[in-house]
């Protein structure tokens, strides 16, 4: 009976190395502002198993301006978690936008969301040896 299980794992390992789709690699970070990542930038994976399978999440967070009405884009998250896209208001001023994305390893990358507006901030100033 144990030669059977042992077989049968192997089996199963066998069968998730082999296959074509293989692993989808994504970016992971908690706290990302729109141009980079405040927070530790990682990685996740997953199985990439169905054509369908959602696996690089972006989750976008808005906050509502209640003088003008907007909503105006606060920061980002980038997760390999369950994915399905849409929108929430998860408190009276905050409304979340997932996107998902299954084209290919790293497309979770923060700006993969077209309709993004990002907060108008001056990036910082590259070294540039040539001006100086």
């Amino acid at each position: 009976m144990g030669s059977r299980m042992f077989r049968l794992l192997l089996l199963g390992i066998f069968t998730a190395l082999f296959m074509d789709e293989g692993i989808r690699y994504c970016h992971k970070c908690d706290l990302y502002d729109g141009y980079k990542c405040l927070s530790s930038m990682g990685r996740c994976w997953k199985f990439n198993v169905l054509n369908y399978e959602r696996v690089c999440t972006t989750d976008h967070f808005y906050f509502n301006d209640r003088l003008t009405g907007r909503y105006f884009y606060r920061y980002s998250t980038l997760s390999c978690r369950a994915c399905e896209e849409g929108m929430i208001q998860l408190f009276h001023d905050l409304v979340r936008e997932t996107y998902c994305c299954n084209s290919g390893d790293w497309c979770n990358d923060g700006d993969s969301s077209m309709d993004l507006i990002h907060p108008y901030r001056s990036r910082p100033k590259e070294d540039n040896p040539e001006s100086t």
